[in-house]
C-alpha cells in the first residue's frame, strides 16, 4: 500500500506491505464552515467567563500572547479577527507578545508570516525574553524552590488574552491553556525547573494526562498566580482547518477543548507492533529535530520492546545547529551517557528534557530518522539515518518473519495511540 506521511509542507509517499501494515490516524473532524464567525461567537459567549468586551474598559492595557513559528496555530487568521473584535481599543494600548518559551526569537519576516504584515505594521509586536531579568517578574517559586518568573508585559497588562491551539502533548498532557503562560512566557530557569529530569521521568507526565501530572499541574498553578487570563484556543484537523473554538476562563475553556481533542486524537490499539513509522505532523511542527521528539514519543507508545521506530521529520532548521539540545547531544558518546549525565546531582542544561525523552525511548527501541539532515548530523544526535523508509521496513520484516506487524502514524502526534 502507498501511505502519504506528513513531511515538511507536503507529503512523503512510502510503499509498505499491505498485509503487515496498520494505519493509525485521528478520527476526522470536519472544519468549521465559517471560522471567523465561530471565533467571534466564542468571544461573545465564552466558557466560564464574561464576554471579552465586558472584560475590557477603553482605558485598559491589553497583552495578547500568541504561539511562535514552531506551532501550527492559525495566527494569521485568529489574531486579525481578534483585533477587529477589539477595534474599539486604541492600538497603542495593545501589545502582541510572542510566547516563545525557550525557543529562539522570531524575525520580523517570520512575525509577518505568523500575524500578517498589516498586524506587525500597525501594532506593537515583541518577542518574549526568557533570559532577560528586566523583562521578567517574580511570582514565588516552583515546587523545587526555583524562582517562578513570568514576562513583565503580560503581568503588568490590565487584560491578558492567551491564544493558541490544543493538541496532545508528550509530557504536559495537552498544549494550549495555561501552557501559553507557563512555559510560553516564563523565565528560562523556571522552565528548566518545571521540565526537570524528575518531572519528565514521572509516569503521569505523558500525552493526555493533566490531573496528577506534575508538569501540567505546576504550569497551571504558576499561570494562575498572575491573575485572571482570557483564553482563545482552537483545535485543528489534519488539513489545518479550525474544528473548534474554546474561549473564556483559562482552565474551564481549556478543559472543554482538550476533551474535544481527546475524542478524536486518542486511538486505541490491541497490542504493540514490531515496527512503527511516525512523523512530526509536517511543517511547522517538523522544522527541527528538537520538535521531532514529540513524534517519536507518540510512536513509542505502541512499540514492542526492542522494536524499530522510524521518524520522518524534515528538519529544515537542523537540530537546530549549536542549540542547547545540539550541544548536549554532541557532548555525549551515546544516549545512555546522556541519562547518566542527567542523573548526576547538579547537572542541569537547557533543553535537556528533549534529550532525556529521546534517550528513554532509545533504551527500548532502535530509532531511525528520515530527514533533510546530513548523515553525520543524524548520527551525532545518536540516531541511525534512513534514506528509504519503505526499504528499511521491508528489510526489518525480512528479519522478523511474516507475522511481524507495522503501524504507521501519518500525522504523527496529532494521533496518540494507546494500548488497550
Amino acid at each position: 500500500m502507498k501511505v502519504n506521511l506528513a513531511y515538511g509542507q507536503g507529503y512523503l509517499s512510502v510503499e509498505l506491505p499491505d498485509k503487515n501494515t496498520t494505519i493509525i490516524e485521528p478520527s476526522h473532524t470536519p472544519g468549521l464552515t465559517d471560522e471567523r464567525a465561530a471565533v467571534i461567537q466564542a468571544l461573545d459567549h465564552p466558557i466560564g467567563a464574561r464576554s471579552l468586551r465586558e472584560w475590557i474598559k477603553p482605558s485598559d492595557r491589553l497583552c495578547i500572547g500568541f504561539t511562535d513559528i514552531t506551532r501550527a496555530t492559525p495566527n494569521d487568521r485568529i489574531i486579525p479577527w481578534l483585533l477587529q473584535h477589539l477595534s474599539h481599543i486604541p492600538r497603542e494600548q495593545i501589545t502582541l507578545l510572542n510566547s516563545l518559551g525557550t525557543h529562539r526569537p522570531n524575525t520580523k519576516a517570520e512575525l509577518e508570516k505568523l500575524l500578517t504584515a498589516e498586524v506587525v505594521r500597525d501594532y506593537r509586536v515583541i518577542n518574549h525574553e526568557p533570559e532577560n531579568p528586566s523583562a521578567l517578574v517574580n511570582f514565588g517559586v516552583t515546587r523545587d524552590g526555583t524562582t517562578a518568573l513570568i514576562n513583565r508585559h503580560l503581568v503588568e497588562a490590565d487584560v491578558r488574552i492567551i491564544t493558541g491551539f490544543i493538541e496532545p502533548h508528550f509530557f504536559a498532557g495537552f498544549s494550549g491553556g495555561p501552557k501559553g503562560i507557563m512555559p510560553g512566557l516564563a523565565g528560562l530557569e523556571t522552565v528548566m525547573s518545571n521540565h526537570g529530569a524528575k518531572n519528565i521521568s514521572d509516569p503521569k507526565s505523558a500525552f493526555g494526562i493533566t490531573v496528577g501530572n506534575p508538569i501540567w499541574e505546576e504550569m497551571r498553578d504558576i499561570a494562575l498566580r498572575i491573575g485572571p487570563s482570557f483564553l482563545l484556543n482552537v483545535t485543528l484537523n489534519e488539513r489545518r482547518e479550525i474544528t473548534g473554538v474554546f474561549a473564556g476562563d483559562l482552565l474551564q475553556a481549556h478543559k472543554v477543548g482538550f476533551e474535544f481533542v481527546r475524542r478524536s486524537a486518542m486511538q486505541r490499539v490491541k497490542s504493540p507492533f514490531e515496527i512503527v513509522v511516525t512523523t512530526n505532523s509536517g511543517y511547522p511542527l517538523d522544522m527541527n529535530l528538537y520538535q521531532g521528539v514529540k513524534g517519536l514519543s507518540a510512536g513509542a507508545r505502541i512499540l514492542h520492546e526492542g522494536g524499530t521506530l522510524i521518524l520522518a521529520c524534515e528538519c529544515r532548521e537542523g537540530v537546530p545547529a549549536n542549540s542547547p539540545l545540539d550541544q548536549l547531544l554532541r557532548s555525549a558518546s551515546s544516549s545512555e551517557e546522556i541519562l547518566t549525565m542527567l542523573s548526576t546531582p547538579g547537572f542541569v542544561r537547557p533543553e535537556q528534557w528533549q534529550a532525556q525523552i529521546q534517550a528513554l525511548i532509545q533504551r527500548r527501541a532502535n530509532v531511525l530518522v528520515y530527514s533533510s539532515l546530513t548523515d553525520d548530523t543524524v548520527r551525532s544526535a545518536h540516531f541511525a539515518p534512513c534514506h528509504d523508509i519503505g526499504a528499511a521496513v521491508r528489510d526489518r520484516l525480512q528479519q522478523l518473519g511474516p507475522e511481524a506487524r507495522v503501524a504507521v502514524l501519518p500525522q504523527g502526534p496529532l494521533t496518540i495511540p494507546y494500548l488497550s
